[in-house]
């Protein structure tokens, strides 16, 4: 009898994660929050903990359960997006997390000298209570260095936000590697007793399409792409524009594979783009 238990059990782990491989293939429809391409090749398998996708509705990502934070986070921004809805500040457990796995909450970054940064913002998703909501699951959160999430962080979202006023759409891809920054408190590799992983570099790309359809298809070798790559470190410029980069570095640096949706042409072409400024 008990064996009989345990092959009905291992029978159900194995279905489990033979769906869940097949579910990490972005779907290529116009404003889909992975549409560039899932960078990691992350999947719902139990037996890939530590690049565990995640559909959050307003955004999806590839999670790091022994990092206990994501490794990026993926998500399409438009005018739709961005309504009246007040900033909701409810930061919470993902309890949608697997058994056993460890969820990070509204006081794993107490006195640590590190803020509560968001990968997808608060501010790009305002459209409902809903979406607001979402961005404060702790699966959404990095620690990172104050003056980076306040000031240099919050000016490039800011500046994507204003793309999207006007007569924009972008799409923004954004993560974390590496261990070891700089918060109030100065150095730290981890927070919460070594549970959360305290990332070296904060990178974030992103893709602006004027607004419109068939958003694969229009992005070519002249769309415009923004990459920056920052230290997670408290004394650093507030100025986004000092540390751009191209997608081709920060694919070096973390082993993703960043605009995999796109014709390879043209990808060879945008991720050896470095933004230089214009509107």
């Amino acid at each position: 009898m008990r064996n009989s238990r345990l092959l009905k059990n291992l029978l159900a782990f194995f279905i489990l994660t033979a769906i869940g491989c097949k579910q990490h293939e972005p779907q290529q429809t116009d404003d889909n929050n992975m549409a560039l391409g899932n960078p990691s090749n992350a999947s719902r398998s139990l037996l890939n903990p530590d690049n565990y996708l995640i559909d959050h509705k307003y955004y999806i990502e590839s999670y790091n359960r022994d990092k206990g934070e994501p490794n990026w986070v993926s998500w399409h921004l438009c005018s739709k997006d961005i309504g009246t809805t007040d900033r909701l500040d409810n930061f919470r457990p993902d309890e949608t997390l697997p058994d056993g796995w460890y969820e990070a909450d509204n006081t794993s970054y107490r006195k640590s000298g590190f803020d509560k940064g968001h990968n997808c913002p608060s501010g790009d998703r305002t459209s409902s209570v809903d979406a607001n909501s979402a961005t404060f699951l702790m699966d959404n959160i990095v620690p990172q260095a104050p003056n980076n999430n306040q000031h240099t962080w919050e000016h490039l979202e800011s500046y994507c936000r204003n793309k999207v006023k006007r007569g924009n759409e972008v799409y923004i891809i954004m993560g974390c590697y590496g261990t070891g920054g700089t918060g109030r408190k100065g150095f730290a590799t981890a927070i919460d007793r070594g549970r959360i992983n305290v990332p070296a570099h904060i990178w974030k790309v992103v893709v602006v399409l004027p607004d419109g359809n068939d958003d694969l298809g229009r992005i070519d070798e002249n769309t415009q792409v923004i990459a920056i790559d920052t230290p997670n470190d408290n004394n650093l410029s507030n100025n986004w524009m000092n540390y751009t980069c191209t997608v081709k570095s920060i694919e070096a640096a973390t082993g993703y594979n960043l605009l995999a949706a796109l014709p390879q042409n043209i990808q060879d072409v945008l991720e050896n783009k470095k933004f230089t400024g214009g509107n």
